[in-house]
């Protein structure tokens, strides 16, 4: 099953190419989430600082049973830190939060302050301040991998060429309809590994009427054939549910899209919307339009 299936990082950790992402899951709630999805098989699970879960996913790890080192756990610094102190700060609170002496992957959130997401500017020296913090915390074993997300090439070239580690992650929205080519392309020649979230497009492809033919065709849900889309890609799949049931169908897909089907799913034109979720700057980008 895909649950058992890993990549492996430039520096030799394995990583699940399947794994559950938690945004929007409040504190409480996600202990149980993460339990069912570790009790479903799966052995990777994606939180952030903000998020505002990381105790919650850390007692969900206790509770379940499963060894600490079967499991990949994930989170993010916080995208509006961008000086090495408040990194630092961060990293030390994420560990404490999560109940846990390291953590596998930590990752800066976004190359700009939510409230600056886009705008033109790189923060390339504050992006290089939090990526020290990550660096020295990598190399005294706290973190096992360090990465980012959001990150255009120029974001990742300045941490590449300016940083002493180069990026091992790059987590960026990846979809039906919705795949930023270029920079997977350029992470896959540098050895990162891309990690596609919302690859159901928080459910807004699951109507799309090509989508839900095609689905047919392989006898699939339309979340389904997304995941495996996004797998097929050669990125990690993060899809989020609260549902058990929902778990265990988006692991089960033991099925191979073909080429021809492949270049149709490509070539779809970008949905118009992500409903509710329109309103976060990850969902309304330019960056995110073909």
């Amino acid at each position: 099953m895909v649950v058992n299936e890993t990549y492996t990082l430039a520096n030799g950790v394995e990583i699940p190419k399947l794994g559950l992402g938690t945004w929007m899951i409040d504190n409480a709630a996600v202990v149980q989430v993460v339990k069912d999805a570790l009790d479903s098989g799966y052995r990777h699970i994606d939180t952030a600082e903000a998020y505002l879960n990381e105790e919650g996913v850390g007692r969900g790890l206790k509770e379940s049973g499963v060894n600490r080192e079967a499991i990949f756990v994930t989170t993010k610094l916080e995208g509006d830190i961008k000086n090495y102190e408040e990194a630092v700060k961060a990293i030390e609170k994420s560990l404490e939060l999560l109940n846990v002496d390291y953590i596998d992957l930590m990752i800066i959130h976004s190359p700009q302050p939510w409230a600056n997401f886009r705008d033109g500017n790189h923060y390339f020296e504050g992006n290089l301040e939090a990526w020290r913090a990550l660096e020295e915390a990598y190399e005294a074993g706290k973190l096992r991998a360090i990465g980012v997300s959001n990150f255009e090439q120029v974001d990742l070239e300045n941490l590449i060429n300016n940083g002493k580690v180069k990026p091992m992650v790059n987590q960026v929205l990846a979809h039906i309809t919705n795949v930023p080519t270029d920079v997977i392309k350029y992470c896959q020649s540098q050895d990162i590994i891309v990690e596609a979230y919302s690859p159901i497009a928080h459910g807004a492809i699951l109507d799309h009427p090509v989508v839900k033919e095609m689905a047919e065709k392989y006898k699939a849900s339309p979340a389904q054939l997304s995941i495996r889309y996004v797998l097929q890609l050669d990125t990690v799949a993060l899809p989020k549910t609260t549902n058990k049931d929902h778990m265990k169908s988006n692991a089960d897909i033991d099925f191979t899209i073909s080429e021809v089907d492949m270049n149709t799913l490509n070539e779809l034109p970008l949905i118009e919307t992500y409903g509710d979720d329109q309103v976060m700057p990850v969902f309304s980008s330019q960056y995110n339009k073909k």
